[in-house]
C-alpha cells in the first residue's frame, strides 16, 4: 500500500507515551472498498465497538471517493489502531494530515461520528447545518496543510445531527467515483465514438426511409 508522508507516521514515536493523541489522515477507496456494498456498514459497525472497548473518539469522513478520519486516543492505542488502518485494503493512498499531542479530545461521541461530504447524500437535518461546509467541497482533503485540516475539525465538530444516509446511496457514490476514475481519460474517445454512432444511425435512416 502506498503511504504519504510517512515521517509524519513515525513522529508519533516521538510523542510521549502518557500523550493524548490526535491523528488525521485521508484515504481513497480502493477497487476493493467501491465494489463492497457493506463498506461503509461494516466500517461503523467495527468501528463502534473497537474503539469502545479501547477508548477511541473520532470523526469519520466520506466525499468524492474519499475518506477523512480523525482518532483521537493514548498514545498506544493509536498507534495500534494506525497499524490496522494503515494495512486495510479497502483503501488506499493514505496521508497524514495532522499528527500531535492533545490536552482534551475534540470529538467526546464514543460511537465515531460519520459525515459525509456530498450533498445529495446529506439528510434533511444535515442541509440545516451544513451551509459552513461549502468551503470544504468539491471533498479534496489531500492537499489541505494543518491549518485547514484543524479549521475543518473545528467546524464539523460542533454539529449535532449526524447525516442520516441510506447505505445504498452511499454504495451508488462509490460506484459513481469508480466509473468516473475510468471513463474520465477517455472521454475524447467516447465523445468521437458517440458522434460517429449518431451519423450512423442518421445514414441509415435515411438509406432505409
Amino acid at each position: 500500500m502506498s503511504l504519504q508522508h510517512t515521517d509524519k507516521g513515525h513522529a508519533i514515536e516521538q510523542l510521549a507515551d502518557t500523550a493524548l493523541i490526535q491523528m488525521v489522515y485521508v484515504s481513497s477507496l480502493s477497487l476493493k472498498g467501491r465494489l463492497s456494498s457493506s463498506i461503509f456498514v461494516d466500517l461503523g459497525k467495527h468501528a463502534r465497538a473497537y474503539n469502545t472497548a479501547n477508548g477511541i473518539t473520532g470523526i469519520l469522513c466520506y466525499g468524492n471517493g474519499h475518506f477523512l478520519q480523525c482518532i483521537e486516543g493514548e498514545k498506544a492505542k493509536v498507534e495500534a489502531l494506525q497499524q490496522r488502518i494503515f494495512t486495510d485494503s479497502r483503501h488506499k493512498n493514505i496521508k497524514i494530515l495532522l499528527l500531535q499531542a492533545i490536552h482534551q479530545r475534540s470529538f467526546m461521541d464514543w460511537r465515531m461520528r460519520s459525515l459525509f461530504l456530498e450533498r445529495w447524500l446529506w439528510s434533511p437535518e444535515t442541509k440545516q447545518q451544513a451551509s459552513q461546509l461549502a468551503v470544504f467541497l468539491p471533498f479534496r482533503p489531500y492537499a489541505w496543510e494543518p491549518e485547514r485540516t484543524e479549521y475543518f475539525l473545528q467546524v464539523i465538530k460542533n454539529f449535532d445531527n449526524s447525516p442520516h444516509v441510506k447505505a445504498t446511496r452511499i454504495t451508488y457514490s462509490a460506484m459513481a467515483n469508480k466509473f468516473r476514475h475510468i471513463i474520465a481519460p477517455h472521454q475524447a474517445f467516447l465523445v468521437i465514438q458517440g458522434f460517429l454512432a449518431i451519423l450512423l444511425v442518421m445514414a441509415l435512416l435515411w438509406l432505409y426511409f
